[in-house]
């Protein structure tokens, strides 16, 4: 399988590296030189892995993972370290990093650092007979969704829409990407289809659905399931 990976690295020449090796693997690979651009990318843009390098310009890849985890992405990341020092790690771990690789290290090794953590992001995101949140349940298999044991009707898309949502959960979904993702790059609907399908979903599942708990809005960015 293909991922979609952000490689946040100052030194042009690892960056390069690491970007041909990578693809080279099938992923798709987008680069940032420093912490401010790889922030905002991760926030604005759908990645499946996040790799940092500690020390950068601007924010430091402390900096980065800090924000990222406050704005309650839950995409993971590796991160790279020219450091040896144990306290360096464990200050990335605690702060949200998934793992850390000490430089120089070896290509091979990058890899397989690169697959593991997706293959644990794969496991997250992608339920597969059934899914839980709160007093509703999912039944993917039969299509079937019920709120504290009663069943819950869901027009064809709505039910697309929260499998998208649940399968992306934690992370920030644009109206585009949420058209991509349910209604395919040739359909013709607009944003408010999206807003439309949103509400609806709400009302449905959500105890209050003006003060949503689990499909949250966040102004100017889209949507965040957070089930």
């Amino acid at each position: 399988m293909a991922f979609r990976i952000l490689l946040c690295e100052d030194e042009p020449g690892l960056r390069l590296a690491v970007t041909d090796r990578l693809r080279a693997e099938g992923h798709e690979v987008e680069t940032a030189p420093d912490g401010d651009e790889g922030l905002r990318r991760a926030i604005q843009e759908n990645f499946d892995l996040l790799i940092l390098d500690v020390m950068m310009p601007g924010r430091s890849g402390f900096d980065v993972v800090r924000e990222v985890r406050q704005r309650g992405l839950a995409t993971p990341i590796l991160m790279l370290t020219a450091r040896g020092e144990v306290v360096d790690r464990v200050v990335g771990l605690k702060l949200g990093a998934d793992d850390y690789l000490t430089k120089p290290f070896a290509m091979a090794e990058l890899v397989a650092r690169v697959e593991a953590r997706l293959r644990g992001s794969i496991a997250r995101t992608a339920p597969r007979g059934g899914y839980r949140f709160g007093d509703v349940s999912v039944d993917f298999g039969s299509a079937e969704v019920t709120l504290a044991g009663e069943a819950v009707e869901l027009s064809a898309k709505e039910f697309q829409l929260l499998r998208h949502f649940i399968e992306h959960r934690g992370q920030i979904q644009s109206r585009d990407d949420l058209l991509n993702g349910v209604w395919g790059v040739d359909a013709m609907p607009t944003a408010r289809t999206v807003d439309v399908h949103v509400a609806g979903l709400r009302k449905k599942l959500e105890r209050n659905p003006h003060v949503p708990q689990y499909i949250l809005t966040l102004h100017g960015l889209g949507y965040k399931f957070v089930g």
